[in-house]
């Protein structure tokens, strides 16, 4: 890569964000040619079925994933009439791919001393690749990872809410993440007086800290994202701290959530992974 990702300006910025605000931040990576439509349908090719997820695009903010509805097409063809074909796709987990994975390591060194000052080293870097027709909606959820979502085409507009809002998303709907359920979240008409808009184009990127409630809403021109993850070890502890609480939940307590950075969660933390490890030894040691 012979452009810088993130120069000085977009380092202060993110500084002065990271790692629980969210905000806009510039980046260098509008034009890069791994993000055209042919080498975006090469790597599709290269990737997992499994790994790419495409659906219809006109949703609403809230819905529950089991009624999101494929578009029909097949991979290359949603990417090749992405214009027109009203259609929703990430390409999951690029890093994956060579190529891909040695642009997100370069792009994620440019800040990895600012991360590391804050929350500790960068911990299981991963990238996303997200292609809207024009006016598609991304819907109501979170993600457990601290995320830099780059804008490399079009425009779009992304409505942030608190991370930690107990209102937004109760304990319940975290625990539930953290076993196994989706990403998405109900949305009620109530929410929208805490959200908040974060319009971008091409050369901005939004800052989304762990665990933030958010949708998105594309423009009216094609959109092309490319997100940049990663865990720390606080973003661990926040999700152990989920899975003792579901297990205390079932036994009939009220746990308490986890606190918000710069708190560790480290007692619960070291709890569950405890529990955890012994269930991991019995489930390999055979019976008497």
């Amino acid at each position: 890569m012979t452009r810088e990702a993130f120069p000085r300006a977009a380092q202060e910025a993110l500084a002065a964000l990271y790692p629980e605000t969210s905000g806009i931040i510039p980046h260098g990576l509008a034009g890069h040619p791994l993000f055209e439509l042919e080498a975006l349908i090469a790597l599709a090719g290269r990737m997992r079925p499994i790994d790419v997820e495409q659906n219809i695009g006109d949703l609403p903010i809230g819905i529950d994933p089991d009624a999101v509805a494929h578009n029909g097409l097949s991979v290359a063809d949603t990417i090749r009439t992405i214009e027109r074909n009203g259609s929703w796709m990430v390409l999951k987990f690029v890093e994956q791919d060579p190529t891909y994975r040695a642009l997100l390591e370069e792009v994620l060194a440019e800040i990895r001393p600012l991360v590391a000052a804050k929350t500790g080293a960068m911990i299981k870097l991963e990238g996303f690749i997200f292609l809207s027709s024009p006016n598609a909606v991304t819907p109501f959820h979170f993600d457990p990872e601290h995320n830099i979502l780059m804008q490399l085409r079009g425009r779009k507009t992304m409505t942030l809410f608190p991370a930690g809002d107990a209102q937004i998303a109760d304990g319940r709907l975290h625990e539930a993440f953290h076993v196994g359920a989706h990403r998405n979240l109900p949305f009620r008409p109530e929410f929208a007086a805490k959200g908040r808009q974060l319009e971008i184009g091409p050369g901005q990127a939004i800052y989304v800290p762990v665990k933030a409630p958010h949708y998105v809403q594309n423009g009216p021109e094609t959109s092309i994202s490319f997100s940049v993850t990663w865990r720390s070890e606080w973003s661990y502890r926040e999700a152990d701290v989920h899975g003792l609480n579901h297990l205390l939940r079932k036994a009939g307590l009220d746990p308490a959530p986890p606190a918000r950075f710069p708190h560790q969660n480290l007692v619960k933390s070291i709890a569950y992974r405890a529990v955890a490890k012994a269930r991991r030894i019995a489930r390999r040691t055979p019976d008497a």
